[in-house]
């Protein structure tokens, strides 16, 4: 399920076959610096319902995720979904990744690199990350154009730069499945790097996109912000995953709780 030959943590749960192996945010940050430490890289990818719709009707995706060092519950669905295997885990999304990633970076001294959105907002982001965590190394930014391969050879020629900056921790922000397919491909040509998937945070950290207010986050309803957000956009989006999830539910119904996720803290 990984790039290196090192153990991946035991799986917790499983989701319509994809393993989900990191239960909280406090688990993503040990033991990604402890794989940076031992001179490994990781992907980390974070399991939500549009993912999972992805992964239905995507092979090549469906692999991509399936050779992740880690993934996390992305949203509500996907924790519910666990528990009814008996695994207890957070919800760990990309958006509330990047900040204790970089206090934990800024504290064993890891240089990061922020590859994605705009350069405007990596700019700003970066800015209010420096005021935040003074110690840390942010070793090289870079935003592709639209419409970039995340394969390509201009793609490659980026991570190679990344990599180069001695950046050890890539946070990678467009969205599925462009993020995951650059960050499995770059992880394979730089097996020291750790490449973390986390969509929208670096614009909701340079305050050009505005995330949900906690209430909707905390209640599971973040969904329901960005479909009043951009209903145009989102409704077909939101209505295969509410059909995935009936499905999934149904199916769960059918199983009863998996030894090892019963034991997953």
């Amino acid at each position: 399920m990984e790039h290196s030959a090192a153990a991946a943590p035991a799986t917790l749960a499983s989701i319509d076959g994809q393993d989900i192996n990191i239960a909280t945010m406090g688990e993503v940050v040990n033991a990604s610096i402890a794989r940076l430490k031992q001179g490994l890289g990781f992907t980390l990818f974070t399991l939500n319902l549009d993912h999972v719709v992805k992964r239905r009707s995507d092979p090549v995706f469906r692999d991509i995720y399936s050779r992740a060092t880690f993934v996390t519950a992305d949203g509500a669905p996907i924790v519910w979904l666990a528990a009814r295997q008996g695994a207890r885990l957070d919800r760990v999304t990309g958006a509330d990744l990047v900040i204790p990633m970089c206090a934990a970076a800024a504290r064993a001294g890891v240089p990061v690199a922020f590859y994605g959105s705009s350069i405007q907002s990596l700019t700003k982001a970066a800015a209010n990350l420096r005021l935040k965590f003074p110690r840390l190394e942010i070793a090289c930014m870079e935003s592709p154009p639209q419409g970039f391969d995340p394969t390509s050879p201009a793609a490659e020629a980026a991570a190679s730069r990344i990599a180069a900056s001695g950046a050890r921790i890539c946070f990678v922000a467009f969205g599925a499945p462009k993020q995951e397919r650059f960050s499995d491909h770059m992880a394979r040509r730089h097996p020291e790097m750790g490449f973390m998937d986390i969509g929208a945070a670096l614009d909701f950290i340079a305050g050009d996109e505005r995330r949900a207010p906690v209430f909707f986050q905390r209640n599971g309803l973040e969904w329901v912000w960005r479909l009043g957000s951009n209903p145009r956009r989102m409704a077909l989006r939101y209505a295969r995953c509410a059909a995935m999830l009936a499905r999934l539910a149904v199916n769960a119904a059918a199983r009863r709780p998996i030894g090892p996720v019963a034991q997953s803290r």
